[in-house]
């Protein structure tokens, strides 16, 4: 055989040799799949709408790794209604995940299916996080949990809590940030500060409704109920229509057990804007400790018609129902609980 001949067998079998070694070596891990991108909207909207599968299909999404992160951020905002173990574990993935928008949103997360006394273990390290919003969106987090759930991050907590105040400050002429430096305040029972910072908030912006709303609370927890009912029934004179001012007062109202005037108020702010689903269940629960029931279902039943994935009306509806013996109807949304996402905690109970 010509030498040449040779030359070119040998070559072609240390091509193969080194190609079969690379076969062997490979990483036996197979590749996350990827997914048509038409899925991540289908599975937002399945999520968004609570229909069947809704919960797999969201994790389904949490699980890649080639979404832009505006877009794994947004999935945070379903999560909470399709609690599960997998659901956490997903979330406190993300907490490390190298975007800090997307590290926000599994905090906000994580804030709704955690239960307060859970929450440090979770969310506390965020504390010391390098991107300063981050370390904010904990704080905001674990704002009012008691020192004995804080535990071992009270201290990482207060001096989060100093710099986040210290870089709400600096922002005198923005009235949201003056509005959430006062809440902050009043999280500490620092009523000078927060009145100053609402001072400012109401300079910048008079009619600044979440300033009025947080106004009336700081002069509630000073004592000085007149004058924080007086705010409000101000503001309402000039904003009558304000679904927002009609709620805030019906919440007064229940705060003070006055619950007969708290329906009026509350059920004006219905009206005026009724797809709002916090209102619409606030005047359900109220409705309920009036023990005008059916009229608190009825109110839950509006909300689960045009939110079916709202977990917290759902289990309103279904405590209601057992209260009066409708066990048929608590069957029927845990039923359709179980097709959205069949690892919900409530299934484990039963009836």
């Amino acid at each position: 055989m010509p030498r040449r001949n040779r030359y070119l067998i040998a070559l072609l079998l240390l091509i193969l040799l080194v190609t079969m070694i690379g076969y062997l070596q490979r990483d036996d891990q197979p590749a996350p799949p990827t997914l048509p991108a038409h899925s991540y909207a289908k599975a937002l909207r399945q999520a968004h709408e609570g229909l069947p599968g809704a919960a797999r299909v969201l994790y389904q999404q949490l699980q890649r790794n080639d979404l832009a992160p505006i877009r794994r951020a947004a999935l945070y905002a379903e999560l909470p209604n399709y609690p599960s173990p997998q659901a956490l574990k997903l979330a406190r993935l993300d907490l490390e995940h190298a975007d800090p928008l997307v590290r926000q949103a599994a905090i906000a997360g994580i804030r709704r299916l955690l239960p307060a006394a859970q929450r440090s273990l979770v969310l506390g390290p965020l504390l010391d996080d390098a991107e300063q919003s981050v370390r904010f969106a904990a704080v905001d987090a674990l704002l009012g949990l008691d020192p004995d759930a804080i535990g071992l991050y009270f201290g990482p907590l207060q001096a989060a809590l100093e710099q986040y105040q210290q870089a709400l400050e600096e922002q005198p002429d923005d009235a949201d940030a003056q509005v959430h430096l006062a809440r902050l305040y009043l999280h500490e029972n620092d009523y000078t500060q927060a009145a100053a910072a609402l001072q400012r908030a109401l300079t910048v912006a008079p009619g600044n409704v979440d300033a009025l709303a947080t106004q009336v609370r700081l002069l509630e927890r000073q004592g000085h109920h007149d004058a924080s009912r007086q705010v409000l029934a101000k503001a309402l004179l000039l904003s009558p229509d304000s679904a927002f001012l009609q709620y805030e007062l019906g919440l007064w109202l229940n705060r003070h057990e006055q619950r007969e005037y708290a329906l009026l108020a509350l059920s004006r702010a219905v009206e005026l804007e009724p797809d709002n689903a916090e209102y619409r269940t606030t005047l359900a629960v109220t409705l309920h400790e009036l023990e005008q029931v059916d009229a608190a279902q009825k109110q839950l039943e509006t909300v689960l018609s045009r939110e079916p994935a709202n977990r917290r009306a759902r289990l309103l509806l279904i405590q209601y129902w057992k209260e009066t013996g409708q066990l048929q109807n608590v069957q029927v949304l845990l039923a359709e609980l179980e097709r959205q996402n069949p690892d919900d905690p409530v299934l484990q109970q039963g009836l």
